[in-house]
């Protein structure tokens, strides 16, 4: 992510965690993380994006929300099996 200009824009009409929940969605939709892997714990995601770790709490809430990720209690978060066409 360095090499690139940053994902997360404070100055931009949009929350922070919406941009880091939007990013992590884009990443979750082209494959780069795949369904059944485990995502980034809260402060390894607060430390990629720079951003407080309630702001990556906030936004592993959004992905649940959108039903991109499931949560197991003292397992960690991953990402869920995209839905079935047809």
């Amino acid at each position: 992510m360095s090499d690139q200009e940053p994902v997360v824009d404070p100055s931009r009409p949009v929350y922070v965690y919406v941009q880091v929940a939007d990013h992590l969605a884009a990443r979750i939709a082209a494959g780069e993380i795949p369904a059944g892997a485990r995502l980034a714990g809260e402060r390894e995601l607060a430390d990629e994006y720079q951003v407080a770790i309630g702001t990556a709490r906030r936004a592993i809430q959004e992905l649940r929300d959108r039903g991109l990720v499931v949560t197991l209690p003292s397992k960690g978060t991953y990402i869920t099996e995209p839905p079935a066409a047809g």
